[in-house]
């Protein structure tokens, strides 16, 4: 069975901890991140089964009460979205690069998600909330027409977005500036 991703956003910093905790007590899942964000928010990213997360969220939900900003539930992720969240890509070489900006999270981790799925890309990084004032933005690199088709399909139904750039040819020192 293919991992689902959750996640609860809160206003409060300690009541992110504490639903934290809860979440993963909750069910079987793994913590991804349990992180503050931007500007003095606090995020908890998990994965598993899709029950799991689900079970996990509802919990994340009771107990974080009014203090809930945010959620998101994606079931059957791309393989490449984990790594790419927790900043482990290594991409296989220097490729086009595109780039999309959120001011969500949660629309960013939707769009890398649909940007994998819609070409033969490799997810560099989805960068969330921390000092970026709690917006998001994707990297992903391939040929040049692939990164165009992720980049074009990811923005088609985003929400919160930003904007986008594809550069065809970024230098090596750009490029690596990325890893």
């Amino acid at each position: 069975m293919r991992a689902a991703i959750g996640m609860v956003e809160l206003n409060s910093i300690a009541r992110g901890i504490e639903t934290s905790d809860y979440m993963v007590k909750a069910a079987q899942v793994e913590l991804i991140r349990s992180s503050t964000v931007c500007p003095g928010k606090y995020l908890i990213l998990i994965s598993g089964d899709t029950g799991d997360v689900k079970a996990s969220m509802a919990e994340g939900v009771k107990r974080g009460g009014e203090c809930v900003v945010d959620t998101l539930l994606l079931p059957n992720v791309h393989p490449q979205l984990i790594p790419a969240i927790s900043m482990t890509t290594q991409p296989p070489a220097l490729g086009a690069v595109g780039v999309l900006e959120f001011y969500s999270v949660a629309s960013a981790i939707t769009a890398a998600d649909v940007a994998a799925k819609a070409a033969n890309i490799t997810l560099i990084e989805v960068r969330i909330g921390y000092a970026i004032g709690g917006k998001g933005y994707v990297t992903l690199t391939g040929d040049v027409g692939a990164v165009r088709a992720a980049v074009a399909a990811a923005a088609r139904d985003a929400q919160l977005l930003v904007g986008t750039a594809v550069i065809p040819r970024p230098a090596q020192q750009v490029f690596d500036s990325l890893l």
